[in-house]
């Protein structure tokens, strides 16, 4: 495991609230010159700590109003099933995460559509056509978003 000193954490500290920051910008916020800052940051991306930028849109701004909670158990616990519904999934626009999880259901999707009908012909016609796959499902629909980040803490262990 590649290990973070406290510059590192500073860095990524940063850039986790703005990767736009310029290396200049990041230098000065973390009170360190431009090339150890800039040597950094090419480390943590080529270590894969850092995965890739992205630009975070508002998806009620861009019309997707309604978020939903769906659960999905598959009806047979094997790899092939898994796969083929993992595959599936990674082609469906409308889910944003998926979490393969413990308990009655086998996976968490977080689904993002612009409303009720759109969601339904995603259920019907996207997730329905696994029919082979899925044993059952159950949506959750998102009244309010309380607190959304994508930003990991990252305070560094002592010893």
């Amino acid at each position: 495991m590649f290990s973070l000193d406290d510059a590192d954490v500073a860095i990524l500290h940063h850039l986790q609230q703005n990767a736009t920051l310029k290396t200049r910008e990041l230098s000065e916020m973390v009170n360190l010159s431009y090339t150890p800052v800039y040597e950094r940051v090419r480390k943590l991306e080529k270590e894969g700590i850092i995965k890739k930028y992205v630009a975070l849109v508002d998806r009620e701004k861009v019309g997707k109003k309604l978020m939903v909670i769906c659960s999905v158990a598959l009806k047979e616990h094997s790899r092939a099933m898994g796969e083929r519904f993992v595959q599936a999934v990674m082609g469906y626009t409308e889910v944003l995460e998926c979490l393969n999880i413990s308990g009655e259901y086998d996976f968490l999707l977080k689904v993002v559509v612009e409303d009720m009908p759109e969601y339904q012909k995603f259920l019907m016609e996207k997730l329905g056509s696994l029919e082979n796959i899925i044993g059952s499902t159950q949506s959750q629909f998102v009244m309010g978003e309380i607190k959304a980040t994508t930003a990991l803490s990252l305070q560094r262990r002592q010893g």
